[in-house]
C-alpha cells in the first residue's frame, strides 16, 4: 500500500472509531431525553414505591432538548469525519488541512442551520399554528423574525461547539481577537440571510417532508461547488468559475483570512468575489435580504389570510 493510501486508511480509521463513540454517546444522551421521568401531582417518589409517569416527548422542554443535542453533536461528527477522512489524501499548500477545513465546515454548518426557519414554518402551516395568529395583535413580520432569529441562536451553538471540536483535530487560529469576532459574526449574519431564503421555501411548499428534500437539493450544489472543502483551482473549468462566484466560497474565503488560515503559499483565485472575500460577502448577504425578506412577508401574509 502507498504511503497516501496508509494516510487514507489510518485516518479513515481513526475517524471512525473517534465516530463510533460520538454516536454511542448520542444514542445514550437521546435515549436518556426521552425515558427521563416527570412525577405528576397525583404520584409519590418512585424510590417509595409508588408510580412515575414518562414525560411526553412532544413536550417543549425535551423538544428543545432534542434540538440541542443533535444541534450539538452534528457539527462533531462533520469536522472528525473530513478532518480524519478527507485530511490524510488532500494537500493544500502552506497549511494543513484541518486549518483549510475548518472555515468551510463552519459557513456549511450555518447554511444547513438556516433549514430550521423554513422547516418550522411548515410545520406551523401543515398544524394550523399560523391560522390561530390571525386574532393575535401582533406585526405580520414577528413570526419571521422570530423564527430567523432562533436559527442564530442554533448557529451560535453550533460554531462554538465546532471551533473546540477544531482546536481538538489541529485548527489554530493566527489573527487578533477582534478578527476572529468578525469571521464569526460574517458567518451569522451570512446563515441569518439564509434563514430568509428558506423561509420563502417553507412558507411555499408547506409540507414538512417535501421542504426536507427541497432544501437539501438547494444546499448540497451550494456548499459542494465551492470552496469549502478543496481549493476551487481543483475543479473542472465550469465548475470552478461557479464555485468563484458562489456566495458560499466568498463568506468561506473571507472566514479563512479572517482567522489566518491563508499563507502565502496558497494561490487565491483571480475572481473579484475570492479576491475581495469580505466585501462581496457582504454584498451577497445584502441582496438575499433585500430580496427575500419582501418575499417572505408576502408569502406569510398570504398564508394568514386564508
Amino acid at each position: 500500500m502507498t504511503r497516501a493510501g496508509d494516510r487514507v486508511f489510518s485516518g479513515l480509521a481513526k475517524g471512525s472509531g473517534v465516530l463510533i463513540v460520538v454516536l454511542i454517546v448520542a444514542i445514550g444522551v437521546f435515549l436518556l431525553i426521552q425515558a427521563i421521568p416527570a412525577l405528576s401531582a397525583d404520584n409519590g417518589n418512585f424510590l417509595f414505591g409508588r408510580t412515575w409517569s414518562v414525560q411526553d416527548p412532544n413536550n417543549l422542554v425535551f423538544g428543545v432538548l432534542d434540538l440541542l443535542v443533535f444541534t450539538i453533536l452534528s457539527p462533531i461528527m462533520f469536522v472528525l469525519l473530513f478532518a480524519y477522512v478527507f485530511g490524510g489524501s488532500i494537500s493544500v499548500p502552506g497549511v494543513s488541512y484541518q486549518e483549510f477545513l475548518i472555515a468551510g465546515i463552519f459557513v456549511q454548518t450555518a447554511v444547513f442551520g438556516a433549514t430550521w426557519t423554513g422547516l418550522s414554518l411548515a410545520e406551523d402551516i401543515q398544524k394550523g399554528i399560523i391560522d390561530r395568529f390571525r386574532s393575535l395583535p401582533m406585526a405580520r413580520s414577528a413570526v419571521l423574525i422570530g423564527r430567523t432569529t432562533s436559527d442564530v441562536v442554533i448557529n451560535i451553538i453550533s460554531l462554538a461547539v465546532m471551533s473546540l471540536t477544531g482546536l481538538v483535530v489541529g485548527w489554530r487560529v493566527h489573527t487578533s481577537f477582534f478578527e476572529v469576532v468578525a469571521a464569526f459574526a460574517l458567518l451569522l449574519l451570512f446563515a441569518y440571510a439564509l434563514s430568509w431564503t428558506m423561509a420563502v421555501v417553507g412558507l411555499w411548499i408547506r409540507s414538512p417532508e417535501v421542504f426536507n428534500n427541497a432544501s437539501f437539493i438547494v444546499i448540497f450544489p451550494l456548499t459542494f461547488i465551492a470552496n469549502t472543502f478543496v481549493p476551487s483551482d481543483n475543479l473542472p473549468t465550469v465548475l470552478r468559475v461557479i464555485a468563484e462566484w458562489n456566495p458560499v466560497s466568498a463568506v468561506t474565503q473571507a472566514s479563512r483570512e479572517l482567522f489566518g488560515n491563508t499563507p502565502p503559499q496558497m494561490r487565491v483565485p483571480d475572481a473579484w468575489p475570492l479576491r475581495h472575500s469580505a466585501l462581496a460577502s457582504l454584498i451577497w448577504t445584502a441582496i438575499i435580504l433585500l430580496i427575500f425578506v419582501p418575499l417572505a412577508i408576502r408569502r406569510y401574509r398570504k398564508a394568514v389570510s386564508r
